[in-house]
């Protein structure tokens, strides 16, 4: 189950890492489409319409970004917060919803809550493999 705690920690790293490239692009490209035009009324409006939907998009992957670090630092707020998202996620069709639905079996499993519970209980006998 370590494997798969892992895993979707880089998952959650992934689509937060694309998330906050699309936020610069937007910024990017909304804003700087203003300013080439040159006229002084659009790039107030391009300006504050690319800060907006740019912040916006920041501030949505930021919590997947958190979530995707605390799960590969094991950290005991990351699967909540990580079962959060990925309940949200759901909406998300189609990867989304696929990830989600990998994230709410990884860590509704027993023994992803053993890992983050922090006791040391790694299956039986110790085997983290006997249980993947």
């Amino acid at each position: 189950m370590e494997k798969h705690v892992t895993i979707l920690g880089a998952f959650f790293l992934a689509l937060s890492i694309q998330g906050l490239l699309g936020a610069f692009i937007v910024f990017i490209a909304v804003t700087g489409g203003g300013l080439l035009s040159g006229e002084m009324e659009a790039i107030a409006i391009t300006s504050t319409v690319g800060t907006i939907i740019g912040g916006l998009l920041l501030l949505l992957s930021l919590p997947g970004l958190v979530a995707g670090i605390g799960l590969i630092q094991r950290r005991p707020w990351a699967r909540i917060l990580t079962l959060i998202l990925s309940f949200l996620l759901l909406l998300k069709i189609p990867l989304g919803t696929a990830l989600g639905i990998y994230g709410i079996w990884v860590l509704m499993q027993d023994e992803a809550a053993r890992i983050f519970a922090g006791d040391g209980a790694q299956g039986a006998g110790g085997n983290t493999m006997a249980q993947e």
